[in-house]
């Protein structure tokens, strides 16, 4: 059965999203995964989804290692892993500057350390029990978990967005999950994670390549195209790194124009200036049969397993997460 994901990031509530997951599982679906934001504590659902699923895998896409500490982090993923009877993956990475500091009251700085420290940590938790660790960003005196983990070592992926941090991937990590790629993506990023990889020792066949897939269904491709407009919009002009990456992406000319209209709070403008082609570029959108085929390219791009993200919010959020599970299953 081919490899497919479904992700969850504000939309349906905790229990409705339970409720997905397991439509998703009985649907094939490999793994369902749930991000960090404002939307419901994404271990407690995680959590909830491994008591109602037996064979899914669930994962954090992603964990963001400077609004939790590291033991925090650690404990919970042991947590899930636990009631999942082994089906969790760790997904975690650096998030952004503009929403840790103002929304977390959390000072941003050298987040490629951190994460390199913090899976450390992670690590050393799940294997020995407790740790201790003086880095640089990381300094934890002694920490004991008081419980054995089912798995000694369980999966770890980082998010990557660019160079640096693709490399490190490479170095350390079991898989890679990128978001909002092209058909382009895979090829490079496979190309710097072999480089990285070897150059620690390590296979780069072992790592898994995912990439998060903004997806709109629609009874046609116009409609599903406006769907995912706004929350192009959103992420373009928002996110500074995600805007950098839609304008190396092959459109720096749509990137200014949302990144100014947004700055100056015009959030109309900025969603007119999302064009469809760059919607198309980084994103599975359209009818069902037009949604199945374009997740078909990118399985033959290079990515391991795409992972579906669905954008929906409001009452009738759920039923479109339901919707594109059922319209994309495999």
């Amino acid at each position: 059965m081919a490899r497919i994901g479904i992700a969850f990031s504000g939309g349906p509530s905790p229990s409705e999203i339970v409720e997905c997951v397991a439509l998703a599982e009985a649907l094939g679906y490999e793994s369902a995964w749930v991000a960090e934001g404002h939307g419901g504590d994404q271990f407690a659902t995680l959590a909830a989804r491994a008591t109602r699923t037996s064979r899914i895998l669930l994962g954090t896409s992603i964990t963001s290692v400077f609004v939790r500490t590291v033991p925090t982090i650690a404990m919970a993923a042991a947590t899930v892993d636990d009631l999942s009877a082994g089906r969790f993956i760790l997904g975690i990475g650096s998030s952004h500057k503009v929403q840790v500091e103002p929304e977390h009251g959390v000072s941003y700085a050298k987040p490629l350390t951190r994460v390199r420290e913090s899976v450390a940590v992670i690590r050393a938790l799940l294997r020995d029990g407790r740790a201790g660790y003086a880095g640089e960003t990381v300094r934890i005196e002694n920490f004991e978990l008081w419980f054995t983990p089912r798995r000694a070592a369980l999966p770890i992926y980082l998010s990557a967005v660019f160079p640096k941090m693709v490399a490190l991937c490479g170095e350390i990590a079991d898989g890679v999950i990128l978001t909002r790629s092209t058909l382009g993506t895979a090829a490079l990023v496979r190309e710097q994670l072999s480089q990285a990889a070897r150059g620690a020792g390590r296979d780069p066949g072992s790592i898994t390549l995912t990439s998060l897939l903004p997806t709109a269904v629609g009874d046609s491709r116009r409609e599903a195209l406006d769907r995912l407009r706004p929350g192009l919009a959103f992420y373009a002009g928002f996110f500074p790194r995600y805007n950098r990456m839609m304008a190396e992406h092959g459109f720096p000319e749509e990137a200014a124009v949302i990144a100014a209209a947004w700055s100056r709070g015009d959030r109309e403008a900025a969603e007119r200036a999302v064009s469809d082609a760059l919607i198309d570029a980084t994103s599975v959108a359209g009818t069902p049969a037009q949604c199945r085929e374009r997740i078909e390219a990118y399985r033959a791009s290079g990515i391991d397993v795409p992972i579906l993200s669905p954008f929906a919010r409001g009452p009738g959020a759920k039923a479109r997460f339901e919707a594109t599970i059922r319209a994309c299953a495999p």
